[in-house]
């Protein structure tokens, strides 16, 4: 079996350029999406990654890009992305693996039939549609399925794309435009005088700009962190898989969530499979210190995640303090989070898909492993200035649809840096949503 997702290698730039506009930190979809959108917008970018790209769960990710299921707040970004999506692959010069596909979840009772119509009805205000299908229609959807659901709710306008390609493509495409990319060159930490940025410290040297975007996933926290602000965000670990190719009619024809079985065809003619029931979540320092805004989410999900003590907890704590800018970074000590999946999880998942589909008896995992998910206690992504600091943007906390969602997130994070007109509105998004009393109860969970 092989191990771990292949990307598409970028390689990265030699030298550290001395002086840009923007700085972006972190190679996943997010942040280069932003630098891509700010070089095409006549900026002078630099990109700093302390792996490679889309080395994290920009390439650990399921696939998926859906408005299906999405929180009220994410409706418009969900809606853009997909826009974006669309025309991805001119826009980048390559094959994204994008195709439109649709999105199907399971109703498996009246509540969940209920929840879904309610949504339906909601979505539709934000010009995105889906509907309950049942019968013959969702017999073609699923050809093959020895338990088929009765109804479900279905977004035909929904798509997919291939993880371990778009985002190198992208940044290749940002490159072309003059975008400096620089891999396995942490971002030691941000310098900031006056009440704004100046600029980035890199291991290989510092970088001046005048804006600063922080798109760095799970380690966002962190790096914030340094700088005396709180970023409520806490790393949950999600294990995928992928099968070898089947015939083009065997199995879910669109992306399909049934309680545990989370599946999506892929361009090599194989499945990606998940299980879409647990998640594991490794209990950190920042757990315990930010425990209460994420009681409702805790509530909510309780039956779907198990909790995990071991190296994790150790290594915050170990690491947790700040470290002087002149001297090696934790961002230096682990280039690529790279954790085991979680075999049982997978287990389950597969045996599952066996007994549904004869066609797809045979079905193995040729490749699996896991990725840390940058989930907020709202499930909804922080784009946002940061009041106390002019020229920073931090663009994190997709809770799991960051892949998706990805081109209109680092759109909008790029209409920020640049004080125009956004793709949409950022209100949603803001950080002060945490702390000021706005933050609305999570609708969905990660």
């Amino acid at each position: 079996m092989i191990l771990g997702p292949q990307t598409i290698a970028v390689f990265g730039d030699r030298e550290c350029p001395p002086r840009v506009d923007t700085v972006v930190i972190g190679g996943g979809v997010i942040g280069v999406y932003a630098a891509l959108t700010l070089a095409e917008a006549g900026q002078r970018v630099a990109l700093v990654e302390k792996g490679q790209i889309a080395g994290e769960q920009s390439s650990r990710n399921w696939g998926w890009c859906r408005a299906a299921g999405r929180d009220p707040r994410e409706f418009d970004l969900a809606r853009e992305s997909l826009r974006l999506w669309r025309t991805m692959n001119e826009r980048v010069g390559g094959d994204t693996g994008f195709a439109t596909c649709g999105t199907l979840y399971a109703a498996r009772d009246e509540a969940a039939v209920a929840h879904n119509r309610a949504w339906i009805a909601e979505a539709a205000g934000a010009g995105i549609h889906g509907e309950m299908v049942e019968g013959a229609a969702l017999e073609a959807l699923l050809p093959g399925d020895a338990a088929r659901p009765a109804i479900g709710m279905y977004c035909a306008t929904d798509g997919r794309a291939e993880p371990q390609r778009a985002v190198p493509l992208m940044a290749q495409a940002a490159r072309a435009l003059g975008v400096t990319i620089l891999t396995d060159c942490a971002a030691r930490g941000i310098d900031v005088a006056g009440g704004r940025v100046l600029g980035v410290v890199t291991e290989r040297g510092t970088i001046a700009a005048d804006a600063v975007v922080v798109a760095g996933g799970v380690w966002t926290r962190r790096i914030l962190a340094d700088l005396g602000i709180a970023l409520p965000q806490l790393p949950v670990r999600a294990s995928v898989a992928r099968t070898q190719p089947f015939p083009a009619d065997a199995g879910p024809m669109p992306n399909f969530w049934d309680g545990t079985l989370g599946i999506r065809r892929r361009a090599d003619g194989g499945f990606t499979v998940a299980n879409g029931h647990l998640n594991a979540i490794p209990v950190i320092p920042a757990s315990f210190r930010h425990m209460g805004l994420y009681r409702h989410l805790l509530g909510m999900e309780w039956r779907h995640i198990r909790l995990k003590f071991g190296s994790d907890f150790l290594r915050e704590w170990r690491d947790g303090a700040p470290v002087p800018l002149d001297r090696p970074s934790p961002y230096e000590t682990v280039r690529v989070l790279d954790p085991q999946p979680d075999a049982a999880y997978l287990a389950r998942a597969f045996a599952l898909l066996r007994r549904r589909y004869p066609a797809l008896a045979t079905a193995r995992p040729v490749q699996t492993w896991a990725g840390f998910i940058d989930a907020t206690p709202d499930t909804v992504p922080v784009i946002s200035p940061v009041a106390a600091i002019g020229g920073l943007v931090v663009a994190t906390g997709f809770s799991g649809h960051g892949f998706g969602a990805g081109p209109a997130g680092g759109h909008l994070a790029a209409d920020l840096v640049l004080g125009r007109a956004p793709i949409v509105d950022p209100t949603p998004f803001r950080l002060q949503r945490y702390f000021d009393g706005t933050m609305p109860l999570p609708v969905y969970g990660v």
